[in-house]
């Protein structure tokens, strides 16, 4: 990726030259005219994410401090020590008090955070979203996929591990995490279609995020339908709270797991053999991605902003609009899939 610094800033062009050697995101073909500036202008974008402090979103933050070395904005993340849409809340609260020119927002809750988003797009703040495909007051929601056909693709492998057949249950972060709860809309469906002797069992466990929540909850869960054979997981720690119970439980090859997650949290359950599948895509990539589109934005480019657009950045080559309705609603195309196979290429 060229470097956005002005010519006169030597020295920080060398930084950030160093930095190439070592960005996580790659940007090599990154779209520059896209996030171009005005007179080399700097904005400050907030990225708030659902929690802060776990693998998933240190991830994302690497995407995120990567786009301020390569851009020079003022950008950063953060977000609650622990799931919670009250304190999300108050964080957008504090931003919009300290008038950032732009939030790019993964929200825990879709309908706690309407009212505050709504009040900062009233500002003048540009907000854009991810995994919020049903989110009203956001200027562009960014998904890095179909929501319903990731979920299928989980079912595909966990039905594939359970021979077809069997009791299952499912885990999301929040009953209110619309791009989630797609996730299991799509898993069921396919579920009924291709493996007609599976069967959901249970209530969709609320597990706000938290691996210890998962372990606890589906401990319990097996407590009352003691013939479970597979968990299809939503959020990431999902993977690494069944990884945990499969493991001291000694249900290995008689209990199976699919779902989101990254080889750093459940690698060793991967390797073990507890669990057989996690999905995910690159939150550095979706972060870094974020702050693209509100750059583009706040630079009045919103022409641009549309099907077709591709960002250059891996999966976000040539953004969709599914539905001709909310043309500011995008998806990207791809997500990974690991197994104890090829997991050694993923080392984040």
């Amino acid at each position: 990726m060229k470097t956005l610094l002005t010519a006169a800033s030597v020295a920080l062009s060398l930084m950030a030259s160093s930095a190439l050697a070592q960005q996580v995101v790659d940007t090599t073909n990154v779209n520059e005219d896209l996030i171009a500036t005005k007179d080399d202008k700097k904005y400050t974008i907030a990225t708030v994410v659902k929690v802060d402090g776990i693998a998933w979103f240190d991830r994302m933050r690497d995407g995120v401090e990567q786009f301020k070395e390569d851009t020079g904005h003022d950008v950063w993340m953060v977000g609650p020590s622990q799931a919670d849409a009250a304190a999300q809340v108050q964080i957008i609260e504090n931003l919009i008090a300290q008038g950032v020119d732009a939030i790019a927002v993964v929200p825990f809750s879709v309908e706690a955070v309407e009212p505050v988003l709504k009040k900062a797009r009233d500002r003048g703040i540009v907000v854009i979203s991810h995994e919020a495909s049903n989110l009203q007051n956001t200027d562009y929601d960014l998904e890095a996929f179909d929501n319903l056909a990731y979920g299928a693709n989980l079912m595909k492998e966990l039905g594939k591990f359970m021979g077809g057949e069997g009791k299952y249950v499912t885990t999301v972060g929040s009953l209110t995490s619309k791009s989630q709860m797609e996730w299991i809309d799509g898993a069921v469906a396919y579920q009924e279609e291709n493996f007609p002797n599976m069967e959901m069992v249970g209530d969709r466990l609320e597990t706000y995020d938290d691996a210890a929540t998962d372990y606890t909850k589906l401990k319990e869960a097996m407590t009352t339908y003691p013939d479970i054979k597979g968990i299809l997981g939503a959020p990431m720690p999902t993977s690494a709270g069944a990884g945990r119970l499969i493991a001291e439980s000694g249900l290995k090859d008689k209990v199976f797991f699919a779902g989101t997650g990254l080889p750093s949290v459940a690698g060793e359950y991967l390797a073990n053999g507890d669990i057989q599948y996690i999905q995910f895509w690159d939150p550095a990539v979706a972060g870094y991605a974020m702050n693209m589109l509100a750059v583009a934005a706040l630079e009045g480019k919103g022409d641009q902003i549309k099907a077709g657009l591709n960002l250059g950045l891996e999966g976000y080559d040539s953004l969709i609009t599914p539905d001709e309705s909310r043309p500011n609603l995008l998806y990207g195309a791809g997500w990974v899939g690991v197994t104890a196979e090829n997991m050694d290429k993923y080392d984040f």
